[in-house]
């Protein structure tokens, strides 16, 4: 085994992305932060004004800053795609309720008889608004935007999602593949910026009204400055455009395989896998990392490139179960055993397809496909015990999740409930080690790569047989963790480089050296 990366290490080798990645994430903060202000100042002066509209204003920022943060992102995309776009959105209605609520209160919170003199002075509604109401509320509306930007450098790491970029690339990353340098490397300089931002604005915030004039038109500049950081890294020389899961990213069989192997230089973005494909189909990317039997594949005309220097092992897919489960309920084992070898490639991708693209219902498809195989009995309301099934966060585990329920509680007298949905590799697989679930359905080459992380010599000798990769890891992971792979179902859902078949014909790009050859030309 090699010897363990180091932070420094990692953060050194790295530091270009770093660097990158620390600019995206400071322009996106910035530019909603600056939009916020030009909208939300205008509008608080307004509701101190007319203090009917105070109420419906208030409240409806109110109501956009409870929205969960990556619902509202998942909002945007319809309608503004993906990319910068629905991130600067989403950033700018989280940043606009404390510039609204601060202008509005700082305005009110001027002492009515400094309003009265200047009035009683001559001075008209305007002259009053910029010479005394404003310079007088500039520290509260400061506090705000304090506030509007702490809040921003935080959301925007899930921009990362999105394909927007920023810091949240090597946080999802880390999560997904159990690195923690990887997640620091991310969460720390997200937290510096936080902490750097909100003491330069409470300096700004501690100034006299004297200077609170000038900070009022040198504060826009400074945003503007900040904001053109999102546009400095777009230096790439590759034309197409690549897009991978935060997962993808940092696994052998991933981008770092795709660099090592086949030494593939693509401009890469990092997207959550439920929208890579449509973002494909609509020409926002041009190669993403799929899963062979995934629907979406079929119903966006996508071809998968031929891995021609094996970098992708076998990905049978079979049950994990924790072994204390398998002794104390012996019945479970050949419940779910039934499914062994009941499922190809071509089926799995039939059944995604109706879940990914049709968007059936995970449950009604699993169960039509337990009828047709003659495996469906209706459940036996069973008390003897409960068993915990997990998923992760593709529509294999849905779907899968939902057999095995069927299974467990047509079959034997324990009743199962489902936790699908679980993240990545990482997240699931210590649930169920930390005893939160009882089993789950894994790949062998998830089991190989990512939990069992193989040197990388028993890695080459076995990866061209897929029933090697299975033994191995069933030993593997009986010895190590007390958790037994019972009999795979049949299907192989590879890794794959997908591209949209049009354009992959027309460039004649039909595998990954292919590919490799093409960027390194153009």
């Amino acid at each position: 085994m090699d010897t363990p990366e180091t932070f420094i290490d990692f953060v050194r080798q790295q530091s270009g992305k770093l660097l990158e990645q620390t600019l995206t994430h400071t322009g996106l903060t910035f530019i909603s932060v600056l939009i916020a202000v030009c909208i939300g100042v205008p509008a608080g002066i307004l509701i101190s004004r007319r203090k009917k509209l105070a109420g419906p204003v208030l409240g409806i920022t109110g109501v956009l800053q409870t929205i969960p943060s990556i619902a509202l992102l998942g909002f945007m995309i319809p309608l503004l795609g993906i990319g910068p776009k629905p991130a600067i959105v989403a950033l700018f209605l989280y940043a606009l309720l404390p510039v609204v609520r601060n202008t509005y209160t700082g305005i009110l919170g001027v002492d009515p008889n400094i309003t009265e003199a200047a009035t009683g002075m001559g001075m008209n509604t305007r002259q009053l608004l910029l010479k005394v109401q404003l310079p007088l509320a500039m520290p509260v509306i400061l506090a705000g935007i304090r506030t509007a930007t702490v809040i921003n450098v935080g959301v925007a790491t899930l921009a990362a999602y999105i394909a927007a970029g920023g810091l949240g690339e090597f946080i999802f990353g880390g999560i997904a593949l159990n690195n923690t340098n990887m997640m620091l490397a991310g969460a720390i300089p997200a937290a510096l910026l936080a902490i750097l931002f909100d003491w330069a604005l409470s300096r700004l915030q501690r100034v006299n009204m004297r200077k609170a004039r000038k900070i009022a038109l040198v504060l826009p500049v400074i945003l503007v400055l900040l904001s053109s950081f999102y546009l400095l890294p777009e230096t790439y020389s590759s034309r197409l455009k690549a897009g991978f899961t935060p997962e993808f990213m940092g696994r052998k069989d991933g981008a770092v395989g795709l660099r090592n192997v086949y030494g593939l230089q693509l401009r890469t973005l990092v997207i959550s896998d439920m929208i890579m494909y449509k973002a494909a189909y609509e020409k926002k990317l041009d190669v993403i990392s799929g899963s062979s039997t995934d629907g979406r594949v079929k119903a966006f005309d996508l071809i998968v490139l031929k891995d021609d220097k094996h970098i992708f092992p076998p990905y049978y897919a079979a049950p994990v179960v924790r072994q204390a489960v398998l002794d104390k309920y012996p019945e479970l084992a050949p419940a779910l055993d039934q499914l062994s070898g009941t499922i190809n490639d071509s089926i799995m991708t039939e059944l995604n397809y109706r879940v990914d693209y049709l968007q059936q219902n995970p449950q009604q498809v699993a169960r039509d496909f337990l009828v047709s195989a003659g495996l469906w009995q209706p459940a036996r309301n069973g008390s003897k015990g409960n068993i915990r099934i997990g998923a992760k966060i593709f529509g294999d585990g849905y779907i899968l999740a939902n057999m095995y329920k069927m299974l467990i509680e047509g079959h034997t007298d324990l009743s199962a409930t489902t936790k699908t949905g679980l993240g990545g590799t990482k997240i699931v697989f210590d649930a169920l080690v930390n005893d939160q679930i009882d089993m789950y359905p894994e790949y062998t080459g998830t089991g190989l790569l990512v939990i069992l992380q193989a040197p990388q010599t028993t890695v080459d000798s076995i990866i061209g047989d897929n029933r090697k990769v299975y033994d191995y890891v069933k030993k593997g992971f009986a010895e190590k963790y007390q958790v037994q792979w019972l009999q795979p179902i049949g299907f192989n859902n590879t890794y794959a480089l997908m591209m949209r078949r049009e354009q992959a014909t027309r460039l004649h790009i039909s595998s990954i050296s292919d590919l490799a050859t093409y960027v390194h030309h153009h």
